[in-house]
């Protein structure tokens, strides 16, 4: 590899795609980079990647470092720790394996190929059984800590937004939910929902044309813009009230309510939902299930599944429904609707003679006009 281009340096890797330009090398530090970042990676389209840390470490099969491949941005891995402590915007240059600047060696890592990423794919597949397992027994210390979302004890924040017997369209920026999201644009337009977009999901929704009412998360990962579109703000707290996320809402001079529980972000949005009465929840980009959760970076899903076991008899998930049915409309029955279509009007010229008339004229020009 040789590559030379001006750095953009975050060790969160949401963060960094906000500011990094096409041809810009981006550094990280992302420890097996999951599919949702690095999709956006490949959005901004950077000339290359520096990971501090291992992209694939073979603990799961995270997909993230193919999909970069196979867009064609090198990915220089497990570079350690010195590469940061370049400046924001330097020049930079990768040479094989090595990371230059004026001239100076910064940092060596390991350039990640096709087939090395298909190896620590097979090698992580190989040991899901262990990791499940691992998984498993973490959930249920998880659930153990967090039961009160479910058998009650949580204080609900009062909000302006109106959920009673109204459905309510949960956002999260999971994987493929802006396609989800256009997958089911019809619903979302027919039903008008109380809509709620989750930290990110925000973003997404407004990409395509819709404004949350409520915005819910630690506002980690949102854009200024979302949070200043009008919606409503619920940030979330950790159990003892700690709001880390409020300090920016205020700084943009915000107003919102905390709502302090365990579990994540899209879990209380569900449970807030419920507890306002919503007749039913539509959520779309959640993560549920364990590779999720292992890209999402949190050992168990203890919340969740004690959430889906309270709201569960209201909630649709609609993730994933954009790849139940890819297909286009076939050949056979664009010919049977026209076919119908035309039918009626067939049966109208039959019977009129001045229709027959017109259609008498009108062959013989087409005749007349192709030589015939």
């Amino acid at each position: 590899m040789q590559v030379r281009g001006r750095v953009r340096l975050d060790r969160r890797t949401k963060k960094l795609v906000g500011r990094l330009g096409p041809g810009e090398i981006a550094v990280i530090e992302h420890q097996d980079l999951d599919e949702v970042a690095a999709e956006s990676l490949i959005e901004v389209s950077p000339r290359a990647i520096i990971n501090a840390k291992e992209s694939i470490s073979g603990r799961y099969p995270n997909p993230g470092p193919a999909l970069v491949l196979a867009a064609g941005i090198p990915i220089l891995d497990n570079v350690g720790e010195e590469v940061f402590r370049l400046e924001e915007g330097q020049l930079i240059e990768i040479i094989g394996e090595e990371v230059f600047c004026d001239g100076k060696l910064i940092a060596r890592g390991v350039e990640l190929t096709a087939e090395s990423v298909q190896e620590k794919m097979a090698e992580a597949r190989a040991s899901l059984s262990q990791e499940l397992d691992k998984f498993v027994q973490n959930t249920l210390e998880y659930a153990k800590k967090e039961k009160d979302l479910i058998i009650g004890g949580l204080e609900v924040p009062a909000v302006k937004t109106e959920f009673r017997d109204r459905q309510v369209l949960i956002v999260v920026r999971g994987q493929h939910y802006k396609e989800d999201l256009l997958a089911i644009r019809s619903y979302i337009n027919e039903m008008q929902p109380v809509i709620v977009a989750v930290d990110g999901g925000a973003d997404g929704l407004m990409e395509l044309g819709y404004r949350p009412d409520m915005i819910v998360g630690d506002m980690d990962s949102v854009s200024d813009r979302a949070l200043c579109c009008g919606a409503e703000l619920v940030v979330h707290a950790y159990p003892d009230g700690r709001a880390p996320g409020l300090e920016r809402v205020k700084k943009l001079g915000l107003q919102a309510k905390t709502f302090a529980a365990s579990g994540t972000s899209e879990d209380i949005a569900m449970l807030l939902a419920y507890e306002k009465g919503a007749s039913l929840l539509v959520a779309v980009g959640t993560h549920s299930n364990m590779i999720d959760f292992l890209e999402k970076g949190r050992p168990g899903m203890g919340s969740t599944f004690l959430v889906r076991l309270k709201v569960g008899s209201i909630l649709v998930d609609a993730k994933g429904v954009s790849r139940l049915y890819r297909g286009g409309m076939r050949a056979k029955y664009f010919f049977q609707l026209t076919a119908a279509a035309l039918l009626p009007f067939l049966l109208v010229v039959g019977l009129s003679e001045p229709l027959r008339q017109i259609g008498r004229l009108l062959w013989m020009k087409f005749r007349i006009m192709i030589g015939f």
